[in-house]
């Protein structure tokens, strides 16, 4: 779309933080939302326009009352998302990210990351407010990342990927992942046994749900996490005992067998855990996913598990739990410096994962078959 005059925001801002009635604050807010895509310089216009900022954080800190008890209508969920889509453009653009973190916006955010009602407006509420941390990360910024993980959302994350509904499960996943591909988080989550597997954890009671309920687009983002963890040795060595069954086993073949990208990255996760064996031991490789040409990869000829390699699942962590504690004190005091959230708090996050509900319905659009009107940009 071509790029209007930006004359005709101008009047649109101003009834946000002037308005001649609370009813022309709301229509300026559903009428900024919408043209955001069209403006490219619309975030740079909200920051500095005098008040508006604030405005927008009034917006969201006026239904706080409504989060616990629970009773966020609809009306003021669509209100305060629109809101969320307006800070989610300021987040985006490169002039107003860093003063974004800068003033901590996102903190404003996480008590809506942390409700577990099953209403519709909650859940669109909690998707939208992803929607704004999943613009964060996809700049690929290692200052965004330091950000996330010192303020800990992680944990809020795991607990979305644990129980919400598919998108949410998606795009909750999609922020670990880009946390991970970043060095400071990878070496954030693998620093201490209680965090690896507070993210393994999850990771693994999700693919046992897809199974039953496949998602290409929620186990591309699984496994690509999992791969980016086998690029740590010891998670890799960790891995090799708490790794799924069904993705070794070819029972998503069939599911990914038109994915090219996929079938790469579980071909190379599976390699890079087979290879990780113990000084002196030989390990076969892995089972090829099959489905389509993959390129080959080594596997034993009969189960596809290496033949060190010990059941899969919880049952399994106490092994792996050792492979991640046999750190040098100099790789341990490494770690400690990495952010300054402790494990402790993703260990506290991940011990009550039950909550985030799932919901058939995210409000008129996705009930009609169509996309989040405020979750943008999240990979296919």
């Amino acid at each position: 779309m071509a790029e209007k005059s930006v004359e005709e925001l101008y009047p649109l801002v101003l009834q946000l933080t002037v308005p001649e009635s609370p009813e022309q604050r709301e229509t300026a807010l559903l009428e900024l939302s919408k043209k955001r895509e069209a403006f490219a310089d619309l975030a740079p216009i909200l920051w500095h326009s005098f008040g508006t900022m604030g405005t927008l954080l009034q917006e969201i800190v006026s239904i706080y009352p409504m989060l616990s008890p629970p009773n966020l209508t609809a009306h003021a969920s669509n209100r305060v998302c629109n809101a969320l889509a307006l800070l989610q453009c300021v987040a985006s653009h490169p002039e107003t990210r860093g003063l974004f973190l800068n003033a901590h916006v996102p903190l404003y955010l996480y008590p809506f990351l942390n409700t577990v009602s099953k209403n519709r407006p909650f859940e669109y509420l909690r998707l939208t407010s992803l929607g704004v941390v999943g613009a964060l990360v996809k700049m690929d910024d290692s200052d965004v990342i330091n950000f996330l993980l010192q303020t800990e959302i992680i944990p809020l994350c795991l607990r979305i990927m644990e129980t919400g509904s598919e998108l949410s499960k998606t795009v909750a996943t999609f922020i670990v992942q880009k946390i991970l591909l970043d060095d400071m988080g990878l070496n954030y989550v693998c620093a201490t046994a209680e965090r690896f597997y507070a993210v393994s954890t999850v990771l693994s009671n999700m693919v046992a749900t897809l199974v039953d309920q496949p998602s290409i687009r929620l186990l591309k983002h699984i496994v690509r996490c999992y791969l980016r963890l086998s690029d740590n040795l010891r998670a890799r060595e960790a891995l090799r005992q708490c790794l799924p069954d069904s993705l070794r086993d070819n029972s998503f073949a069939h599911n990914v067998k038109d994915d090219l990208t996929v079938k790469r990255w579980l071909n190379s996760l599976l390699y890079n855990i087979a290879s990780s064996t113990a000084a002196g031991q030989t390990a076969a490789g892995p089972v090829v996913v099959q489905g389509g040409g993959g390129g080959g990869v080594p596997h034993d000829g009969q189960s596809g598990v290496p033949s060190q390699q010990q059941p899969a699942g919880v049952a399994s962590v106490v092994g792996a739990h050792a492979a991640l504690q046999q750190q040098t004190p100099g790789q341990q005091q490494q770690h400690h410096h990495v952010g300054h959230a402790g494990g402790h708090g993703m260990v506290a996050g991940a011990s009550g994962l039950g909550g985030v509900p799932g919901v058939a319905g995210l409000g008129a659009g996705l009930a009609h078959g169509g996309g989040h009107p405020h979750v943008g940009g999240v990979p296919e």
